[in-house]
């Protein structure tokens, strides 16, 4: 099951852009395509949103932003638990360091920032013992930093990693801290992300083939339709992106995920959760449920006869080991709150809540909004999904109204269509597999597109390579108004 998933994953990789590895890629909103006709047919709107926190290039570099966008196609590793020390000299790596040890990523790791570079480093570790990784800034020249580097492995522990952040662009001055031990040299000017990504790397598995990104959805409150559309949208994925995908269905008594694809697997989630431990890549596949060439399913025992009382280490533990199964991870959670669901939330690499045009939907998808935005302020933000609108006879609050109170654009606007839902739910199918030219279908495909930051695979059709019709005729009308 590795080989293939890793397979699936390195096909994957020839159809990315060069985009920025940080970026978002462009927002899918629906929107009425005749308001005057039908004012609830989603129509796409692709808008860039750009994250500022990284400098743009000053010149084009085809092959970095290859490479960039291939590992932002990967999911973001985790610190363990260790403690790191970082000796600031500029009050701008101060600020970055700080933003650095209050991430997601290193929410496991003890981070101490200090300041005095890499001299107070070096008096402070003649008396105590050194942590598990020292970042430590010098403006010094070339001469004298090796020569306090080489002071510091005489007080160094085994084991302890060094960052060192210098002012010197320079590759032999590179090879010979490489020579000596240093495990990352950074020169500014740096982000917090590129911080970030030089700690991270570090603590790597390279047993691990890859890390998988996992996509968490969420429903704002109880039947709004997130379990449905994370069932469809990882159809997608796996479908038209043609990735390897795996869905965890997280509510273990009343998920539906097995219903929705027509499975009944004997072992899932919960037996996984259960033994930990003796997780490995054999026993994974035992307990996944196919449900397509490259679709995987562990699902919900749906039972009410255990508690499924685990911790939040045991939840982390699983799905770490889950990653590691396909390049793409669908949490399909339940509307719930406690610590396990709020470490696994705020620990995705993309955060997609889903909400109906109504008032409690409102309040609390603001709250969840809110919530992931202030605790991920070095992420991407959480996508906003309104599903439903339109349901007859229900009085609604206008889409644009409901925007402005969030102060949060939707990143996708769904019609209610109960029949074609309802159909595929109890046939076991997806929309796509339904009705792939349903207004509905096309908005999930291109949201999936979305979530993927890449293009979708080269096929013979006449259709753009944007996900089909309705953004071709978007860019159409674009040109025409000129």
């Amino acid at each position: 099951m590795m080989r293939s998933a890793q397979a699936e994953f390195e096909d994957s990789l020839s159809g990315f852009d060069a985009d920025d590895e940080f970026a978002m890629p462009a927002a899918l909103s629906v929107t009425p395509d005749d308001e005057s006709d039908s004012p609830l047919l989603p129509t796409p709107r692709l808008q860039a949103v750009s994250d500022t926190t990284v400098a743009p290039e000053s010149a084009p570099n085809p092959v970095g932003a290859l490479l960039t966008n291939a590992e932002a196609a990967l999911g973001e590793v985790t610190v363990p638990r260790i403690s790191i020390h970082v000796f600031c000299q500029r009050a701008e790596t101060t600020a970055i360091a700080e933003q650095v040890g209050a991430d997601r990523r290193l929410a496991r790791a003890a981070t101490v920032v200090r300041s005095g570079g890499l001299a107070e480093a070096l008096a402070l570790y003649q008396n105590q013992p050194t942590p598990s990784l020292v970042i430590a800034e010098s403006a010094d020249d070339a001469a004298v930093l090796l020569g306090q580097l080489d002071q510091l492995a005489e007080v160094c522990d085994p084991g302890t990693k060094v960052v060192v952040i210098g002012t010197h662009n320079d590759i032999p001055l590179y090879r010979e801290l490489m020579r000596r031990g240093v495990s990352e040299y950074l020169v500014p000017p740096i982000n917090v992300l590129q911080m970030i990504r030089a700690v991270t790397t570090l603590y790597s598995d390279p047993a691990t083939p890859f890390i998988g990104r996992t996509l968490a959805f969420l429903g704002a409150k109880g039947g709004v339709g997130s379990s449905t559309l994370a069932h469809n949208i990882a159809h997608a994925l796996s479908e038209h992106m043609q990735s390897a995908t795996t869905i965890v269905d997280y509510d273990l008594p009343f998920g539906t995920a097995g219903l929705d694809f027509n499975q009944d697997p004997l072992q899932g989630f919960a037996d996984a959760l259960s033994k930990p431990d003796r997780l490995d890549p054999v026993l994974l596949d035992r307990m996944t449920a196919r449900c397509g060439e490259r679709l995987s399913l562990f699902a919900a025992p749906a039972s009410l006869d255990e508690d499924h009382e685990h911790t939040a280490d045991t939840y982390e533990e699983v799905l770490n080991k889950i990653r590691a199964t396909a390049p793409y991870v669908v949490l399909d959670l339940p509307h719930l709150w406690s610590g396990w669901m709020r470490r696994t939330l705020l620990s995705a690499d993309d955060v997609i809540v889903v909400a109906t045009p109504d008032l409690a939907s409102l309040r609390n998808a603001k709250n969840l909004l809110d919530l992931v935005k202030k605790a991920r302020p070095n992420d991407n933000p959480p996508f906003l999904i309104l599903n439903q609108v339109g349901v007859p006879g229900r009085p609604e609050i206008p889409v644009k109204d409901f925007s402005k109170a969030l102060g949060f654009e939707p990143a996708l606007v769904l019609p209610f269509d109960a029949k074609l839902f309802g159909q595929a739910a109890n046939n076991g199918q997806m929309v796509q597999e339904l009705n792939p030219k349903a207004k509905v279908s096309e908005g999930v495909v291109q949201f999936a597109q979305m979530l993927s930051r890449r293009e979708a695979p080269a096929a013979p059709r006449s259709k753009s390579a944007l996900g089909g019709g309705l953004a071709t005729s978007l860019i159409e009308r674009l040109r025409k108004r000129g």
